[in-house]
């Protein structure tokens, strides 16, 4: 009104102008107050709107289904104080590369503007703001991924074949198809070409930097609109990740057994002797009969043991002995009671066998054999010498904590230990169809620089659950059979070399050299004849039948490299989630050696998870076959070539570990 009034009043030009002058500074004013707001609102809502794209991107990416979008987006808006604007939230595509996607959030607010307040005018603009949250990586989680930056990253070679349907097949370098075919989602060369011969290319996209190749007359390829030369950013899915960084920090550690002495024993003892013509020490103990000898309950301090063939000897229970200069025992009957026995200068049981009772036995160093039918009871049983079992012999131990100098077992013979410790320092060498069975407990080997583990000619060993821990390698050769307990780390200071069967328990193995599988042969499941117990029916609930390896819930960290051998059969399945200090979800080998890695011989194998090997260039050859199985199958390598009939696959879109499912959303505009 008072502008309307100025107009009208004719009496003063001067004042008319002043007024319009007035008009002009005020609106001028004005709007560079609305210009500064409007750049504020803008800013504030940025911030917003980012967030809203990658809450809405993640959204998508767990549910797969666009209807999660606007409700996100406007949920955390609204929780970021927008209420009186619109909020839009759409999916996207060929952003920000062609055949990607990405999540779009549009933020409007209208803005008054000053001169409208001040004129009595209800005037406002609208200030947008608009943010991007790329896909790509949630649409295109690679499968198999090869670094090489130079010549082929991936190839085929002959009749080699490549099948990962969902996922993307991608290197840094060149993709050569010189095999039979490629089929994935995308096939990618970040920095180098694709190369096609007379096979089969099939794939939503073709993406390269420099140049797509392909005979005139192969028409077995995408179509021109699904390929696009442009560069892409292919690198290791894995590089950052902490739960394998952790892990590789434990790569030749190991832990030590318990340490190994001679028991104390006192000089002085007399001399025992059991036979028709018993030492003067032991006449007494004679009972109804010339070979009939009962050792009352008491202690005893002796010498020399020895009884001759064709006696009966009892140490009643309550008994404390110690022998300071060796057993020797004959072709008799011999049996120790409940009791305390201390013996040096080595033992014998003779060719029938010996039974101890339960409580305490402890032999020093020297010549320790059991032959015949023996048995130990519920004791703790330390022999600081090379345990020697042979000829068809047995020797079954009950529970406690057993420590050895080493365990040879051969000639069909076999050893049995109750739950408990088995501290070995030593090699455990088993061979000629003969077993070890080891109950729950912690295992606790120690050969360094040598075998920890030797199995030949048909040698078993099964272990319990527990704790592992090998500071030498572990090697068996074919026929034989190796089954490790479940326990959070397996450690291995030393090569696993594989060529019987073998069931790893679940957990994570970390093994500082090479792990090899030339497996083929023996099968599971087996049953012993020993206690009439089957392994390998099941691993962790899934069926492990008929393959030679198999391990359920595992991952395999190593220094060196996985190579794959003969007919082996194998069956890997990495955990779905992470224990502590134990296995890690979907991992299932990781090594960063620069050795070449080779899968060959017809080996047929089953993996689940991620195979990581960014620094090895691995081979798959003569007709290996490697497929994913109740999950993903990723494999990351510095190359990877397929030749002469190999076939490698995976079903699935991705797994965590690389990214898919639930990977990373990038915010790029």
């Amino acid at each position: 009104m008072w502008l309307k009034n100025v107009i009208a009043d004719r009496g003063g030009g001067v004042s008319v102008l002043a007024a319009l002058s007035l008009v002009c500074v005020i609106g001028m004013g004005s709007f560079a107050v609305d210009l500064n707001r409007g750049y504020e609102m803008m800013v504030s809502n940025q911030r917003v709107a980012d967030m809203a794209a990658l809450a809405a991107g993640v959204a998508y990416g767990a549910a797969k289904n666009e209807a999660i979008l606007q409700p996100t987006a406007q949920d955390l808006a609204t929780v970021h104080g927008i209420t009186g604007g619109t909020v839009v939230a759409k999916l996207v595509t060929d952003v920000p590369t062609p055949g990607a996607k990405a999540v779009q959030v549009t933020i409007t607010m209208p803005l008054t503007v000053t001169i409208g307040r001040v004129l009595g005018v209800g005037a406002s603009f609208p200030v947008s703001t608009t943010a991007t949250a790329s896909l790509a990586t949630q649409t295109t989680a690679g499968c198999i991924v090869g670094l090489a930056n130079s010549g082929n990253a991936i190839e085929t070679q002959g009749g080699a074949t490549i099948n990962a349907p969902a996922c993307t097949v991608g290197g840094v370098g060149t993709v050569a198809n010189n095999g039979n075919g490629i089929t994935a989602k995308n096939i990618i060369s970040g920095a180098g070409d694709i190369v096609n011969n007379y096979g089969t290319l099939t794939a939503d996209l073709l993406r390269y930097a420099g140049s797509f190749t392909n005979p005139d007359w192969n028409n077995n390829v995408p179509a021109a609109d699904k390929r696009v030369k442009q560069s892409s950013t292919v690198s290791d899915p894995l590089a950052d990740n902490l739960d394998l960084g952790s892990a590789r920090s434990l790569l030749g550690t190991w832990r030590t057994p318990v340490t190994l002495a001679n028991p104390t024993t006192l000089a002085g003892g007399a001399v025992w002797t059991f036979s028709s013509t018993p030492s003067a020490a032991v006449a007494g103990f004679r009972k109804g009969g010339s070979s009939n000898f009962t050792v009352p309950a008491g202690n005893y301090t002796i010498d020399t043991l020895s009884i001759g063939d064709s006696m009966t000897v009892t140490f009643s229970p309550g008994s404390t002995v110690t022998v300071a200069r060796g057993v020797t025992i004959g072709a008799s009957t011999v049996v120790f009671g409940d009791g305390i026995y201390r013996i040096n200068g080595g033992f014998s049981s003779g060719s029938t066998g010996v039974t101890f009772g339960d409580g305490e036995l402890s032999i020093g160093q020297g010549t320790v054999s059991f032959a015949g039918t023996n048995r130990i009871g519920n004791s703790i049983v330390t022999i600081n010498a090379p345990l020697s079992i042979g000829g068809g012999a047995t020797l079954t131990m009950g529970a406690g904590a057993h420590a050895f100098g080493g365990i040879s077992v051969g000639g069909g013979s076999w050893l049995t230990l109750g739950a408990g410790a088995l501290d070995v320092t030593g090699a455990i060498s088993v061979a000629g169809d003969s077993t070890i069975i080891a109950g729950a407990g912690d295992v606790t080997l120690s050969n360094p620089g040598a075998k920890a583990i030797d199995l030949s000619g048909s040698g078993r060993f099964f272990m319990g659950d527990g704790r592992f821990s090998a500071n030498g390698s572990i090697v068996t050769a074919g026929g034989s059979r190796l089954v490790f307990g479940k326990t959070a780390n397996h450690l291995v200071n030393g090569d696993l070399s594989i060529a019987g069967s073998v069931l790893f328990g679940a957990g994570r193995y970390t093994v500082k050299g090479n792990f090899v599988n030339g497996t083929g042969g023996t099968t599971w499941p087996y049953t012993s004849p020993i206690n009439n117990q089957t392994w390998g029916d099941y691993l962790e609930g899934t069926s492990v039948s008929g393959y030679d390896m198999a391990g359920v819930n595992v991952t395999f960290i190593l220094s060196g490299t996985i190579n794959l051998a003969g007919g082996a059969k194998t069956l890997l399945i990495a955990p779905a989630t992470t224990t502590t200090n134990g296995a890690i979800a979907d991992m299932l080998i990781d090594s960063l050696t620069s050795t070449d890695t080779n899968w060959s011989g017809g080996a047929t194998s089953v993996f689940s998870g991620a195979v990581h090997l960014p620094n090895s260039a691995l081979t798959s050859s003569g007709g290996n076959a490697t497929q994913a199985g109740v999950r993903c199958f990723m494999l990351v390598a510095y190359r990877v070539t397929l030749t002469g009939g190999a076939t490698a696959g995976s079903t699935c879109s991705g797994i965590g570990a690389s990214g898919g499912g639930s990977g990373t959303v990038d915010l790029i505009s």
